[in-house]
């Protein structure tokens, strides 16, 4: 039986990607690692930003889309990002540094039984810094060393994610009895899976709560990825999935790694996506995330593709 190693990305939705490309890149101090399309509507760019080569674990994706609305909060929603900064210290560091570029944030707090500084970015998507106190991290996540953040506290990649639903035993039984998951905590209302025990980079904190579906827009969050190895270990999630009864899209090439996709019983969309083969594959390191990058399928369209582009830089 495979077990699923962490998280792999997370999918957002942004309205201005030149705006969401100066937030991540100059205030966060990712790298933007790929520059490509929606491969499904290439008239929309999509970015990834990570580490040094977009490592599994690190990378953050957005889809520009520009007539999106702004986001109506509510439950059946991924709620919020946590992302992995490396002591305490660090938090201190990204306050002060979010005092000074006028990023809304709160004060240093606990979350998922870490310290925390929650966060937003210009388009009210919810995130939060977490202490990772020295912890293991995967060992292919590498520093990027331009970034413009201090070296000593970088964002590391990603960690625990929200996910608010209304039926929490409807989701927790799909990621303990099918994807493996352990139930590390759980209150009435609130509880917290871990694909890899003891490790934020593959934990989910579920929260339940009623009222209206959330209605999407700009910063919400439209997918979590999680990984597996290679294609062989995605073929045996995509029959999981078919037997527990959801749909399962079946395995999509997505040029950089290939993925399934399936929606739980609450409608939280999730992909199951491969290791590799990665971002370099089209691209030397030095030269990651510079130019716009094609998937061969959609190579004969690049003049067409790049001219309803509005340049990033």
């Amino acid at each position: 039986m495979y077990t699923i190693p962490g998280h792999h990305h997370i999918s957002m939705i942004t309205k201005n990607a030149k705006i969401n490309n100066h937030f991540y890149q100059e205030v966060l101090g990712l790298r933007r690692v790929k520059k490509t399309v929606n491969q499904d509507d290439p008239s929309m760019y999509h970015l990834f930003y990570g580490d040094l080569t977009g490592s599994a674990g690190t990378e953050l994706s957005f889809f520009e889309m520009t007539n999106a609305g702004r986001t109506v909060r509510g439950t059946n929603a991924i709620t919020q990002i946590g992302l992995l900064v490396p002591s305490l210290e660090s938090l201190a560091y990204w306050k002060k540094r979010f005092e000074l570029l006028k990023v809304e944030h709160g004060e240093i707090t606990k979350y998922a039984g870490r310290d925390a500084l929650h966060f937003e970015d210009t388009e009210g998507l919810r995130m939060v810094l977490l202490n990772n106190n020295g912890e293991e991290v995967p060992e292919k996540w590498a520093a990027w060393e331009e970034s413009i953040a201090l070296q000593n506290h970088r964002i590391l990649g990603m960690g625990t994610v929200e996910i608010t639903v209304r039926s929490l035993d409807r989701l927790a039984a799909t990621l303990t009895s099918m994807l493996g998951y352990s139930e590390v905590s759980r209150t009435d209302n609130e509880a917290v899976y871990q694909s890899v025990a003891g490790r934020s980079y593959g934990e989910i904190l579920v929260k339940q709560a009623d009222g209206a579906i959330e209605k999407p827009g700009r910063g919400s969050i439209h997918h979590l990825a999680i990984r597996v190895k290679n294609e062989e270990e995605l073929r045996y999630w995509d029959e999981v999935v078919k037997k527990r009864g959801f749909h399962s899209s079946g395995i999509v090439d997505r040029y950089y790694f290939q993925s399934l996709y399936f929606r739980e019983s609450n409608g939280i969309l999730f992909e199951i996506a491969t290791d590799g083969p990665g971002f370099t594959k089209d691209s030397s390191v030095a030269e990651l995330g510079k130019a716009l990058d094609l998937p061969p399928f959609l190579e004969a369209r690049r003049a067409d593709i790049e001219a309803k582009l509005i340049p990033l830089n």
